[in-house]
């Protein structure tokens, strides 16, 4: 094969790096769902208009926002889909966003620690305990 000049490039797509963070590409998009529901709810919606604005958002708060969307999408299977993911407890939301930070996909203030993550809500309890069906109102 004949060689060339080009230099190979260093640059690496989000796609690249989250599979080398190991994280499943369904899991990543569903954490990056989780970070805009949270930071809108935190900064509103002019945060999401303005990327220049900082949105940073706790890991609590992030965890909250990935609860919300799981019980809103996969309703009582939410444990399943998280569980195929390799998500049982919020914790693991946490070891795959300093995962994703490790990949420089993902930036972090000096403050946010792994911790913040641990034991936010009972998976068991959120999504199956106290998990209740809510039927639309019957119009008149």
């Amino acid at each position: 094969m004949p060689k060339t000049d080009l230099p190979i490039s260093p640059v690496r797509s989000d796609e690249e790096r989250v599979a080398q963070a190991g994280v499943a590409r369904d899991a990543f998009h569903f954490l990056q769902e989780g970070l805009e529901r949270a930071s809108l709810k935190a900064h509103g919606k002019l945060a999401v208009r303005r990327p220049e604005q900082p949105r940073h958002i706790s890991g609590q708060q992030l965890c909250e926002g990935l609860r919300d969307i799981a019980i809103e999408r996969w309703g009582l299977m939410a444990p399943a889909v998280l569980a195929s993911w390799g998500i049982h407890r919020t914790l693991d939301f946490g070891k795959i966003v300093f995962a994703l930070i490790d990949a420089e996909v993902f930036q972090k203030q000096p403050q946010d620690r792994l911790e913040d993550f641990a034991n936010v809500y009972d998976f068991r309890r959120t999504f199956v305990t106290d998990f209740r069906i809510t039927l639309p109102k019957a119009k008149p």
